[in-house]
């Protein structure tokens, strides 16, 4: 079965840059880290989409997980990368197989900038197929995958 997958980094600040200039930056806010893979369709799409703009991964007043990026005045630095569909179960070159053709995957991904863009959050992108420096400081730390899978049950 095949899946869009997401890593999200809670951030207080990151940025990506493609040959010295900065292409995104953001404050506070999350790193995605988005990997398109084979079969994937808009409602995995929508699934992260969602998913993502409302997960609870900043501190409330009491120190819990409480509130969402859009609760806290966040932005979202969204950044595509492949290699998360990356295979390593035979040998010791890793595998792309799984990982969507170019053409289809850069449509995903503007189609998924686009659709966390329209829930109002402030949104910088990387540059799809580029060679790309990101650098952020992980807030907690708190890193969470999320697989489109998963909203298929729901």
């Amino acid at each position: 079965m095949t899946t869009m997958i997401a890593v999200l980094q809670r951030v207080s600040r990151a940025a990506v840059r493609v040959r010295g200039d900065v292409l995104g930056s953001i404050e506070a806010g999350l790193l995605v880290l988005l990997c398109a893979v084979k079969g994937d369709s808009d409602q995995d799409l929508a699934y992260l989409a969602r998913k993502i703009t409302q997960l609870r991964v900043f501190e409330d007043d009491a120190g819990r997980m409480n509130r969402s990026v859009h609760d806290v005045g966040g932005s979202l630095l969204v950044v595509p990368q492949f290699t998360l569909a990356a295979s390593v179960r035979r040998g010791t070159r890793p595998s792309f197989d799984a990982a969507e053709a170019p053409e289809r995957a850069k449509d995903l991904y503007e189609d998924f900038v686009t659709q966390v863009r329209s829930s109002g959050l402030q949104v910088e992108t990387g540059e799809f197929g580029a060679l790309m420096e990101v650098s952020l400081v992980n807030e907690g730390p708190v890193t969470i995958i999320i697989d489109s899978r998963e909203g298929r049950s729901a």
